[in-house]
């Protein structure tokens, strides 16, 4: 049975979308203020009572309307279900929002199996929302201007002329793949790199043409399951590091337009062998 037959995609979109918008407003009435941040993985992985406060508005709707799927969220985990499964970053650029700097994210995504249905990334302080729907492209809704634009990547061919982004894992001190090695050696053949903070607007960013390729390794699902689909309907293409078949669940991502990313593959290869 194809997802269309058992579920309302467009609903799904709909609903998703509110839920972000009302998490951003959420996430934006706690931003600047005083917060209560503890620690989870390492001293450096923070979690403050807005990330739990934006979770907890998101599952519980979730749980009300689509109580059958399951739902694998950044704070609560994961919680059985159908082969529905919604995936969860509430704030998605903690360290960010922690230190008052205003480039953070809502990201909610719905995937049957591994194959992704819905994406929506919510930036609340430009207000501006990125939604996919599989088969309909992706967009841009800029809420201030009320304007509608549908989404591109970029069609670079040369780092040399691209903005690559990518980021570090918490616990780059004691991981073998730590990037380092990679970002020597991208940053000396891009045009300019960025490591802005959050993974779900990087991909964003890319679907747009913003950014023109990012790369990063172990991420969650949540992180990158809604921009990883936004990407797909922008006309992109996701890999592996090692050039293989990506989804959410893969432990690293490679994003940018299908002419980039043989150069980019080869580039990371050059650095993994060095």
């Amino acid at each position: 049975m194809t997802p269309s037959a058992e579920l309302d995609l467009k609903a799904c979109r709909d609903f998703a979308v509110r839920l972000a918008l009302d998490a951003g407003a959420v996430l934006r009435a706690y931003f600047g203020g005083p917060l209560a941040v503890e620690t989870k993985s390492s001293e450096i992985d923070p979690v403050t009572d807005a990330d739990r406060a934006s979770e907890h508005l998101i599952v519980e709707r979730l749980r009300l309307h689509f109580p059958e799927h399951a739902i694998l969220a950044e704070e609560s985990g994961h919680q059985e279900g159908s082969h529905f499964t919604w995936l969860v970053d509430p704030l998605d650029g903690t360290v960010n929002f922690a230190h008052s700097l205003p480039h953070y994210a809502v990201s909610i995504a719905l995937y049957e199996g591994r194959v992704g249905l819905v994406g929506v990334v919510y930036e609340p302080e430009r207000d501006e929302l990125f939604w996919a729907v599989r088969g309909q492209g992706a967009w841009l809704q800029r809420r201030r201007e009320q304007r509608l634009y549908r989404l591109h990547v970029s069609p670079a061919r040369r780092l040399r002329e691209c903005i690559i982004a990518t980021g570090f894992h918490y616990l780059r001190e004691t991981l073998d793949r730590n990037n380092i090695a990679e970002f020597s050696e991208i940053v000396m053949r891009a045009q300019g790199i960025r490591r802005a903070g959050s993974a779900a607007l990087d991909l964003a960013y890319v679907a747009a043409g913003r950014l023109d390729g990012y790369w990063e390794y172990y991420m969650s699902p949540w992180d990158i399951g809604a921009g990883g689909l936004i990407v797909q309907e922008a006309g992109g293409v996701l890999r592996t590091v090692e050039g293989g078949t990506w989804d959410p669940w893969q432990t690293s991502t490679v994003a940018s337009g299908p002419a980039l990313m043989p150069a980019f593959l080869e580039a990371l290869r050059r650095a993994r062998e060095q």
